[in-house]
């Protein structure tokens, strides 16, 4: 997805010190708060960061003057006509956000190329200082154990190169979600506690000598070493999605996981990775609410709150 970062909040952008985390706002149900109500949870909890998936009129009129920093991505049902009209890119201009994400899931580069350098000349245009990137998911990866062995799938590879070189010209970041409880639900080889931060042996990669006791590290480091050998080594990577699900019935789901994921998740993006130590991670908690729309079951129930506003577990978010 194409992603939106608005100008007057760029200097928070790469804050390694505080308010790194941010909390994803998906609208996949029939039964959520309003956008209004939402925002002011927002505000109630001191998140400062959001992530939305398309440009809702309601939320984008809350969330004015509320001080929070947003990412809007570009669904991909508007990449064809933003790649092919420039007009239809400057329409999206002048939406205000921090950054904002294009991703192209069809795997069609060049629209997702051309749809980045129309809406960043419209941007340029404008006058104003917005971020534009893309966003990917460990899927697009492959030879990640160990972790310094990572690289893009040869089918994301084609596509993605393009992008990389773009946002490395620009020093924006790239997005990617990373979900150790996948790794976990559909893997007998990883450990629960490896997957959730918990006391374990770990192991060593023999390349670089790195320690690795946790499946976000390994993952991360992944992709960092895949950028590597793309020429994208000096790109930062923002986590647009990392959480666990509370329920679903499937392995591992449950609100005590969910909470001592998300918890430990915090504290430790606040020290990078083996990688890259010392260096905080922007990270977004995925989700806000549970979704009662999505599909299979364990989609539903991501949420750190209820749609009835009672957080479904104790969270600190600073």
């Amino acid at each position: 997805m194409l992603m939106f970062l608005l100008t007057s909040l760029m200097a928070s952008f790469f804050d390694t010190t505080a308010g790194q985390i941010g909390v994803c706002y998906g609208m996949v149900g029939n039964n959520l708060p309003r956008p209004s109500e939402v925002v002011a949870m927002y505000k109630q909890y001191n998140i400062q960061r959001m992530r939305i998936y398309g440009p809702n009129s309601d939320a984008l009129n809350a969330l004015r003057g509320s001080n929070i920093e947003l990412i809007l991505d570009v669904p991909n049902s508007d990449l064809g006509g933003i790649a092919s009209s420039q007009t239809e890119a400057n329409t999206w201009s002048k939406t205000t956000s921090r950054t904002t994400t294009v991703s192209d899931s069809s795997g069609a580069g060049s629209v997702l190329i051309q749809a980045m350098q129309n809406i960043d000349r419209a941007v340029s245009e404008a006058g104003l200082r917005i971020q534009i990137t893309t966003t990917t998911y460990m899927g697009a990866f492959t030879d990640t154990y160990p972790p310094s062995s990572g690289r893009f799938r040869d089918e994301y590879r084609n596509f993605l190169q393009p992008a990389i070189r773009f946002l490395v010209n620009k020093r924006s970041p790239l997005l990617v979600n990373i979900y150790t409880f996948f790794g976990y639900k559909d893997s007998r080889d990883i450990s629960l506690e490896f997957a959730l931060f918990k006391p374990n042996p770990g192991f060593k990669d023999p390349q670089t000598q790195h320690s690795y006791n946790n499946l976000f590290d390994a993952n991360l480091d992944s992709v960092y070493a895949a950028l590597d050998k793309l020429g994208g080594g000096s790109l930062d990577i923002v986590v647009s999605e990392s959480g666990w699900p509370t329920s679903g019935g499937d392995r591992g789901t449950s609100v005590e996981n969910a909470r001592t994921y998300v918890n430990n998740l915090i504290q430790h993006v606040k020290n990078g990775s083996p990688r890259r130590p010392g260096k905080a991670i922007e990270t977004y908690i995925f989700a806000m609410f549970n979704e009662n729309d999505k599909t299979p079951e364990y989609e539903k129930y991501w949420g750190l709150f209820l749609p009835n506003k009672q957080p479904q577990y104790e969270v600190n978010l600073n």
